[in-house]
């Protein structure tokens, strides 16, 4: 055993690099509003429910993610895995060439933490407004409600990326990125949820950069 040569292994090579994307449909984000949260803690503490009115303005500003960065400036973004999974989801779409179960482990979509949305949010540039849509419910009744959510019609964003590079090209990553916002998308009623926003592109006007 002491003559034995030590395994050596070479560190794992990767690149990080931004990517410019901008919508080809709206974004609707749905976030899990405070609340929600506190009828959710509600229910499982055996709280009695009080019924409340609803307040569709308090409704589509919870349905927000938002990034605050202590300037006073409003800022949202939508979460990074929201985007990883769109991309690995992606690989359907070229054969047998990359399995998604490669791809989630070769691929990293990073964000940033703020105390306003504790996860890896990117910024979504954009103005949001309110829409309001009449849903299903789930249930033997499947009763209609409404819904009152934010939207961004016209929205950016820079993806910040890392791959494994002895796996994958730069080239391979952008491939995978486009087709995964013009086949999957993101968000409510997205393209792969059998709707038809949150579709995206890589901007073929912007400049993808190195980290």
């Amino acid at each position: 055993m002491a003559n034995e040569a030590a395994i050596e292994l070479d560190k794992i090579a990767a690149t990080t690099i931004s990517v410019p994307i901008i919508g080809t449909s709206p974004l609707i984000v749905n976030n899990f509003s405070e609340k929600a949260k506190r009828q959710m803690l509600d229910a499982q503490q055996g709280k009695k429910k009080v019924k409340e009115l609803r307040d569709p303005q308090a409704e589509y500003s919870g349905s927000l993610y938002r990034i605050d960065r202590g300037d006073g400036v409003e800022r949202y973004g939508f979460p990074a895995a929201g985007f990883k999974k769109a991309t690995v989801a992606a690989c359907r779409f070229f054969g047998k060439a990359l399995p998604m179960s490669q791809a989630k482990q070769a691929l990293f979509f990073s964000g940033v933490y703020t105390p306003a949305d504790p996860q890896q949010l990117v910024e979504i540039e954009g103005e949001p407004t309110m829409r309001q849509d009449t849903v299903r419910l789930a249930g033997i009744g499947r009763t209609s409600d409404l819904r009152f959510r934010a939207q961004f019609v016209e929205w950016r964003a820079d993806l910040q990326v890392t791959f494994v590079s002895s796996m994958l090209s730069t080239d391979s990553v952008l491939s995978l990125i486009d087709a995964g916002g013009m086949c999957c998308g993101v968000g409510e009623w997205r393209v792969e949820r059998g709707g038809d926003f949150g579709k995206y592109r890589i901007d073929p006007d912007g400049e993808i950069t190195g980290i």
